[in-house]
This record gives structure tokens, C-alpha cells and sequence, in this order.
């Protein structure tokens, strides 16, 4: 039977002839060998050329890898061998070997050595931890050496083809060839060993247009494979698959069953001559070399074909060979618990091999069997000893997901057979197009060419429903209520009635058309493109094609790790299982490596409750969590929008503190900073803690939560901005003196000036060196200081430019410079003295309508007025003021000035005073009258309750007298 391998075009790219081609083994590189002397590597993931160098003007005939020393080896029809760091571009060494052309170049798999071999008819060893130095020359063959393979199973031993038409086997430590294999009528091209050890097998390409397959063992030829139209230029044993691949100059490339030897398919790329052939492996990659450039294709999934029952044991093929092994335990326990995403250590053990090729294998739904799907045909095995229990022919092989026994086949593209307990029940024509897959689980579901899968009951075969959908995948829960059909970009994910389904089938009322009515309901749809997952109870693991290992809850879809991906960015996983013993999620990469990561499952029935909003059933499954987890469980509610009980159950500091400030509950948070340990306190972490709170607490005018906040957090900015804000004089000049100590010289001139402490001002700006702007701010504010401040700024600028410091003026050298200095400094004293007056009480807010007009006072115009008032004419003498008039002279204007300001003090505090007493008089008056209007309310009432009393005692008397009046007008009728 065919394998049936999907072949798959990864790369074409056009160039010139290409003559050698090499697969790197972990990235996804090809490397080409060109006529014009370039070697190029391409990336068949993305299509782009990575590199290319130019390594000789003459053809390059050879280029291979070197991956444990990051280098290719190039061989070039100068006879010289190039060494290049393919990560670096660096030339690692270059040398001539031959004395012809060199026709090809073997690594040895683990020993620093190559091989070349050339139309010089030799073969020579190197070793490059020498130097590169030449350590051995093999000679025997009479013609050009067109290729030397080492032999896997002894890598000290090594096969040669040549034109002489003959094979040689060699050994590393002998000039001289072991035997020589003789048998094609042309010269040999090519050769390949086996690549596993099970059989000894040459393969060879040559002239005479056929490939043989040689038992070095016996020296004979096991078979001989005719298809080619020309000279055969590569063959191949494929290291991964049951495959012979043969290249020839006919153009194209043969695929030949490596154990039946059966022609498989033949490719034809419409590229002339193909020359080359590379494969590794680690993949199921074939890469080909033709006259007009490259391709690389895939031969199949080179997905990992491995099955894990509910219990971990696990079972996987590796070409023919069945293997199983177990992940129960491995993780270890709490104190030697393996880390998330670290290889388990395995110990797989061989449970022999498989008569087919397998390309799917699946256990049943309890583990006990396991089925091999291939080549056409499935065989089912115990999945503990690997016996034989039933085979058949089949495309596609599925079970049920109740009966051990139960399973169902697809023969061709219209029939599907349903089994019960291995026996053959009922075959169906699927109502479809075609049927083009089956997908296994409670129901059996069919692929329809139409894109669409149908469900089928197991038991009866009858039809259930039709999905319009093109599905990839389907997938189960345990319980069977829920079905996800996993599409190209998405996934929906329905709910199933299997009651309805059930009474439906029972009664008749399944419409050939529709199937049964209610059998499902969508609930909802996931946007990402599902790779492979898993169900646990009501929640869907899986893993994306971006390499995301995510979980979906309702819908909502969390990310549980970030899985390594190929160049391209795909995913290199697949979720193996999910043991919940063990509250871990199993996966597999392409190369049989088993990771796990840790996923609680009492935390997902959380979730799932949550998503169902049933919050008892959430509270009750709390305690069983692990407080480990409960930080897990709080940012699944914040992300769900329950934000207070996200804030209940975290138990991470930053979590909490986030929480509390979203939610407005600052007393939490101030609390959770207060519990900072000592050593964290300054740390940038921990203040812009207090920053947030501090921002927190000013929007909700809390300034003392404000204020302590951001002296916790030494916002400078933020506390001169309240502290203006709300008039805070002595938190100013704190804030002052803080920041001059901490080197914020803006924040402490703007606070220093604020309080109208411009000495401090100065003296700031002259230790700060900025004496330009100390000399400027001076003239304005301090006069008195300009000479002192201006002679520093003299020496200091003297060092730069003498002449500059010449061209600066002083008040004692230049007075006519300074014109109205005397008024200034008297301006100075009065300034000084009003700000002294004023430091204990400051000035009342109520006067801020008349101060506001003093700014735009001109104390000096005011002065001089003050003094020409002085220097007028006398006034008659009759008015005339004694001689000490304090507007005699400026001085003693300055001094009654400032005798004014004190006279003004004074007055303040009076009035201050005066008004306390006012204040104090009305609350007495007021509380007087509260008391007497008090009194009158309360005679009042008493008044009232008297005058009630009398009207009641007043209308009990007249209902008396009116009673005894009855009374005796009643006895004068009755007698």
C-alpha cells in the first residue's frame, strides 16, 4: 500500500545551478552550493535568503554544515576548501586539498574530521582541532571519487563512489579499501548507508540510470530500482521515513518505499537537471537541488505520532518501532517538583515493530488498546505488549468514546464502517459529498467535502446533525456535553443534548435531513487558530499555532505560557494529556521531548464556576485551592471584572495595592505601604507606590494623606503644588530646606521665593555658581548684596575672559550705573520689615482686593515722591510740622515708614482681637437666646398640656351630668 504521504512545497527559489544542498538540523536553513561560487542559505520557514557569500569565482561543488562549531565547509573547483562561521560570516580557514576539482565533503558526525574527495582520484582526511591538518590519504579508485559517506552504525568506517564504476569501503585508521562492491555498468555518482543499525544496506546512484540497494554484509545486491531517463546525480536512504528519494538528470526526483521498494511517487519541478538531495532526522524535510535553483518540500507531518491515555502511559512510533513509556511521578513531588517546561527524564521501553508505517496512533477510551493507522491500513495492539488484536484496511481510524471496543473506519471517500467490540456493526454512505476524515468521541463525526461535519450516533448509526463548518479537529469533554470544532482561524465550541438525541433516535423523529432538532446549541466562538488541546471538565486547554499554551473558560480565553516556536513563529508543541492526579498538562514537541506545566485543577472548576456565575459553588472550591494559586485566582477576577473579590483573595502585596487604589480604597493601600519592609523603603518600586497613593488621595482632597504620601515619596513637585494650592506657609519652608538638602535647587528657589526668603534665594543661586543669575536677582530683590555678589561673579568669569570680567559694573565703581541705589536699599529695609511684620500672622485672605493693587506699587517712585515732599518750601507757620517731620529726609521717611508698618501690625492684631470678642459676644447672645427661646417653647408646651387637662376634666364633668340626666329619664318611662 501507498504511504500516502501530503507532500508539501515550502520553498522555490530560482538561482543558478545548484550543485550541493544541506538541511540544517534545528534551524530551518537550507544550504546551497552554487555554479557562479556563492553558497547561499535560505530559509524555507519564510522564504528569504538569510545569507550568501561569495567564495570562489570558479563553481562550488560542495557546502555542508558544521553545527557544532557554527560553521559550513565549502569545497570549490580551485581545489580549495573554504571554512565560514555561518553566524559571523568570518572566514574560518581556507586551503587547497587537491589537485583537481573536489567533488564532495563528509562530516564526521562526532569526530572533528571531513572528507573530500576529488577527480584527483583520492580521498583525504582532515582535522580541524589541527589546524585542518591533512591526517590520512586514501587511494584505490581509478577514476574520479564522486562521493564518500560515513556509515552510522561505525562511523570509523566510511564508502566511496566513483566513475571506475565501484564502491569502496574504507576504513579511518587504513590507506586501503576494505572490499569494493561492483555491479553497475556505469560510473557510480552517489551513495548512502542505512541509516538506522537493523540493516546493512549501500545505496548507490549511477550512470547506467538505476539505483541499487547493496548488503555490505554479504557484497551482493538486495535490489535494483529502474525508473530514471538518465544519469542518476543523489540518492538517499530519508533518515526520518521509510523512504528512498533518487535525483537524476532526467529532472526529476523518485520516492521509493524503503521496505517494499515500491515506486512511491515521482516529483517534477520543471527545473532541468535535478543534482543534489538533503534530509535530516529531525524532520520530514527533502531538500533538492536543480539547474535553475531550490526547493525544499515536506513528506508528510513531521508532528511527533504519539498517544497518552487517561493514566500517562504513553506510546509513540518512531518510523516502524512502537515504544512506550509513562510521565506518571516524573514531575516529582512539592520538595523535588521539576520546573515547568523542563524535559521530563523518560525511560522509553520498545514494544516492537510495526508491520506498517505508522502515521497516527491512538489508545482507546480506557487505555487498554491502541490503534496504528498507515500505508492505508490500521492494526490494533495491546497497549501493553503489543499484540495483535484486529487490523484491517482503512484511510482514517477513529474510536468511541465509551466502548472498548468501539471504533469506526473510513474505506474510501462514500463508506464508513462502524465497529462494536471489534466486530463489524453497520456501514454507512454519509450524506456528503464525500467523506473526507473522521473524528472520534461521543458521537462520530465525518468530514464533509462540503465543509461540513456530520455527527453520527454510535449505537445506531443514525444521523444527528450537520455542522457548516470546515473543521480541522473535534474535540470531546469527558462527559460528552460539550463538543469544540476546531476551524482554519477559530474554533466554536457547542453544547450537546444527548437526551434529546437520545429520545429522538428512540422514537423515530430524526429527519434525514436535519437530523434531530436541540441535539446542539452554540455557545460560543474562540478567535485563535487551535493546533491540538485537551478538555478538563469544563475548560479547554490547547495550544496555538503562535505558540501559546492557552485555556479557555466560557470563552475567555487566559494564557498560561508562552511555548518556544520555530523561525517562523509556529508552534513546535501539542498538548499530550492532562493528568488531574497530578494537576499537570502534558506536551510534546516534534522530536519526542514531554514538558509539563503546572495547572491546578481545583483552580480551572474555580474558574469555570465564576464564568457560570455561580459564586457558592466559587467560595466553596476556595479553600481547596492553594494560596500558592490564590494570586493566579485574583487576576482571573480582576480580568473578569470582579475586581472586590480579586481584591479578597490575592495574596501578592503589588496585586493588592493596585487593587485597592482601582477601587478607590486608599486606607488599604496607605496601610499596605506602612507594612514595607525597612529595607524596601527607598527603593524605586516602593516610591512610586507613594506617588500613586499621593495622586489617589489628592483627587479625593484627602491633603493630609496627600501630604504624607508625598514627603514618603519625596515629590518635591507634587508637595509645592499642594502647599501653594492650600496656603501651607510653614510646609513651604520645609519643603524649602528639604529640597536645597536633596539638590532640587528649582524646587527650593520657587518655594524659598514663595515664602519671601530672597536671601535664601541668593545664597541658593550663588553655591549653585549661577552667579549671573544671582547678580540680576539681587538688583531686584537684595541691592545690598549686588556689590559682594557681583565681585564673585567677576573672579569667576575672570578665568574664561578677562576682559569680559573688566566689562562688568559694581555700584562702588560705577554709582552713575546704578541710578536711585540709596532709594533701592531703602526699598530694601522697608520690604524686609513689612515681611517681618507680617511672618507670625501673614496677611488675611479678606484683604487680597486692596493688597493686589500694592503690586503694582513703584516703592522707588514712591520714595522719591516722599522725599521731594521733603525738599519743597516751608508751609506757613501756622501749619508748619516741628523739625524731626520724618519727611525731612529719606531716612526718616524709611523709619516712619516702618513705624507705620508696626502701627498697622498693631492695629491687625487689635482688630484681630477685637473681632475674636465680637465673635465671642454674638455666640453669647446667640446662646442666650437659643436658651430663652428654649425656656419660652418649653411654657409653652406646659400651657398647653394644662389647657388640654382642664378641657378634658371640663367635658368628662358634662358627659356625667348628661349621663345621670339619661339615667333619669329612662327610670320615669320604665315605671
Amino acid at each position: 500500500k501507498p504511504i500516502r504521504l501530503d507532500i508539501k512545497k515550502k520553498l522555490s527559489v530560482a538561482s543558478e545551478r545548484v550543485k550541493s544542498v544541506d538541511i540544517h538540523p534545528t534551524e530551518p536553513w537550507a544550504l546551497a552550493a552554487l555554479y557562479s561560487g556563492n553558497v547561499t542559505i535560505w530559509d524555507y520557514e519564510s522564504g528569504t535568503n538569510v545569507k550568501t557569500f561569495e567564495v570562489s569565482e570558479l563553481p562550488v561543488r560542495c557546502a555542508k554544515f558544521i553545527t557544532r562549531k557554527q560553521w559550513f565547509v565549502a569545497s570549490s573547483d580551485d581545489m580549495r576548501v573554504r571554512v565560514y562561521n555561518y553566524n559571523t560570516m568570518e572566514k574560518i580557514k581556507e586551503f587547497e586539498a587537491h589537485s583537481d576539482y573536489i567533488r564532495y565533503v563528509e562530516v564526521h558526525p562526532s569526530l572533528p574530521y571531513f572528507l573530500t574527495s576529488s577527480d584527483d582520484m583520492t580521498i583525504k582526511c582532515w582535522d580541524w582541532d589541527r589546524n585542518f591538518e591533512c591526517t590520512s590519504v586514501y587511494e584505490g579508485h581509478a577514476h574520479y571519487v564522486m562521493m564518500v559517506k560515513f556509515n552510522p552504525k561505525d562511523t570509523n568506517t566510511f564508502a566511496s563512489a566513483s566513475l571506475d564504476r565501484s564502491i569502496k569501503v574504507w576504513g579511518l585508521g587504513s590507506p586501503v579499501p576494505h572490499y569494493t562492491l561492483e555491479g553497475h555498468e556505469r560510473g557510480v555518482n552517489c551513495i548512502d548507508y542505512y541509516p538506522s543499525g537493523d540493516k546493512p544496506y549501500i545505496l548507490s546512484g549511477a550512470d547506467d540510470r538505476t539505483v541499487k540497494i547493496w548488503d555490505y554484509q554479504t557484497k551482493s545486491i538486495v535490489h535494483s530500482l529502474e525508473g530514471h531517463t538518465h544519469n542518476v546525480c543523489s540518492v538517499m536512504f530519508h533518515p526520518k521515513l521509510p523512504l528512498i528519494c533518487s535525483a537524476s538528470e532526467d529532472g526529476t526526483v523518485r520516492l521509493w518505499q524503503s521496505t517494499t521498494y515500491r515506486a512511491e511517487t515521482t516529483l517534477n519541478y520543471g527545473m532541468e537537471r535535478a543534482w543534489a538531495l538533503a534530509a535530516t532526522k529531525e524532520t520530514t524535510k527533502l531538500a533538492i537541488g536543480f539547474d535553475e535553483g531550490c526547493v525544499v518540500i515536506e513528506l508528510g507531518s513531521d508532528d511527533a505520532v504519539v498517544s497518552m491515555d487517561g493514566t500517562g502511559k504513553v506510546v509513540w512510533a518512531k518510523n516502524n518501532e512502537i515504544q512506550t513509556t509513562t510521565v506518571k511521578g516524573l514531575a516529582g513531588g512539592d520538595d523535588d517538583e521539576i520546573a515547568d517546561g523542563e524535559r521530563l527524564p523518560v525511560v522509553p521501553r520498545d514494544l516492537g515493530a510495526c508491520e506498517l508505517y505508522p502515521q497516527s496512533i491512538k489508545h482507546n477510551c480506557n487505555g487498554r488498546f491502541v490503534a496504528v493507522c498507515g500505508d492505508g491500513e490500521f492494526i490494533i495492539y495491546t497497549a501493553q505488549a503489543l499484540r495483535n488484536k484486529a487490523f484491517g484496511q482503512a484511510i482514517d481510524f477513529v474510536w468511541s468514546a465509551t466502548g472498548t471496543g468501539d471504533y469506526a473506519i473510513r474505506e474510501s471517500i462514500s463508506k464508513v464502517k462502524f465497529f462494536k467490540n471489534f466486530k463489524e456493526s453497520r456501514a454507512i454512505k454519509p450524506a456528503a459529498a464525500s467523506a473526507d476524515g473522521l473524528y472520534g468521541g461521543h458521537l462520530l463525526g465525518v468530514k464533509g467535502g462540503d465543509s461540513a461535519v456530520l455527527f453520527y450516533d454510535w449505537d445506531s448509526g443514525e444521523f444527528v446533525r450537520k455542522i457548516d463548518v470546515a473543521p480541522k479537529e473535534v474535540y470531546w469533554s469527558d462527559s460528552g456535553n460539550l463538543v469544540l470544532i476546531a476551524c482554519e482561524d477559530s474554533a466554536y465550541v457547542l453544547s450537546y443534548n444527548a437526551a434529546v438525541t437520545a429520545s429522538a433516535i428512540a422514537m423515530g423523529q430524526v429527519s434525514p435531513e436535519d437530523g434531530v432538532d436541540g441535539s446542539f446549541d452554540l455557545l460560543y466562538e474562540i478567535s485563535d487558530t487551535i493546533t491540538s488541546g485537551e478538555w478538563v471538565g469544563d475548560c479547554f486547554i490547547y495550544c496555538n499555532n503562535a505558540g501559546r499554551l492557552n485555556y479557555s473558560v466560557g470563552g475567555k480565553i487566559q494564557t498560561l505560557v508562552h511555548l518556544d516556536t520555530s523561525s517562523s513563529g509556529q508552534t513546535m508543541h501539542r498538548v499530550l494529556g492532562y493528568l488531574a492526579k497530578e494537576d499537570r498538562v502534558y506536551l510534546v514537541d516534534k522530536s519526542l521531548n514531554i514538558v509539563s506545566y503546572k495547572v491546578m485543577l481545583a483552580v480551572l472548576q474555580y474558574q469555570t464556576a465564576v464564568m457560570r456565575g455561580d459564586f457558592d459553588a466559587a467560595n466553596e472550591l476556595l479553600p481547596s485551592i492553594p494560596e500558592s494559586q490564590y494570586t493566579t485566582v485574583a487576576r482571573f477576577l480582576e480580568s473578569q471584572g470582579f475586581k472586590e473579590e480579586a481584591l479578597e483573595v490575592t495574596t501578592d502585596a503589588d496585586h493588592k495595592f493596585d487593587l485597592s487604589l482601582e477601587l478607590g480604597k486608599i486606607e488599604i493601600a496607605h496601610a499596605l505601604l506602612g507594612e514595607t519592609p525597612e529595607e524596601e523603603k527607598d527603593a524605586t518600586d516602593t516610591m512610586t507606590k507613594w506617588k500613586k497613593l499621593s495622586d489617589a488621595a489628592l483627587k479625593i482632597n484627602d491633603f493630609a494623606l496627600t501630604e504624607a504620601a508625598s514627603l514618603a515619596s519625596d515629590d518635591y513637585p507634587g508637595l509645592l503644588l499642594l502647599y501653594s494650592a492650600i496656603g501651607n506657609f510653614e510646609g513651604m519652608e520645609e519643603l524649602a530646606k528639604k529640597a536645597q538638602d536633596d539638590g532640587k535647587i528649582n524646587v527650593a528657589f520657587v518655594a524659598y521665593l514663595v515664602t519671601g526668603n530672597v536671601e535664601a534665594c541668593a545664597d541658593l543661586l550663588v553655591s549653585t555658581n549661577r552667579l549671573p543669575e544671582a547678580a540680576f536677582f539681587a538688583r531686584t530683590y537684595l541691592p545690598s548684596r549686588v556689590e559682594e555678589i557681583v565681585s564673585l561673579w567677576k573672579a569667576d568669569l575672570s578665568k574664561v575672559s578677562e576682559t569680559a570680567a573688566n566689562a562688568l559694573a559694581d555700584p562702588s565703581s560705577h554709582p552713575d550705573l546704578f541710578p536711585d541705589r540709596d532709594v533701592a536699599l531703602q526699598v530694601e529695609k522697608m520690604f524686609l520689615a513689612q515681611r517681618e511684620a507680617t511672618r507670625v500672622t501673614g496677611i488675611p485672605s479678606t484683604d487680597y482686593p486692596t493688597a493686589k493693587d500694592d503690586l503694582d506699587l513703584d516703592l522707588i517712585a514712591l520714595v522719591k515722591s516722599q522725599g521731594a515732599k521733603a525738599a519743597a518750601p516751608p508751609p506757613p507757620p501756622s501749619v508748619a510740622t516741628s523739625s524731626s517731620d520724618p519727611d525731612a529726609d529719606p531716612e526718616a521717611a524709611v523709619q516712619a515708614e516702618i513705624a507705620r508698618l508696626e502701627e498697622m501690625k498693631k492695629r491687625q492684631e487689635e482688630a484681630k482681637r477685637a473681632a475674636e470678642a465680637e465673635a465671642a459676644r454674638k455666640a453669647a447672645e446667640e446662646e442666650a437666646a437659643r436658651k430663652a427661646a428654649e425656656e419660652a417653647r418649653l411654657a409653652e408646651e406646659a400651657r398647653l398640656v394644662e389647657e388640654a387637662a382642664l378641657l378634658e376634666a371640663d367635658a368628662a364633668a358634662k358627659a356625667e351630668e348628661e349621663a345621670v340626666k339619661d339615667n333619669m329619664d329612662d327610670f320615669g318611662d320604665d315605671w
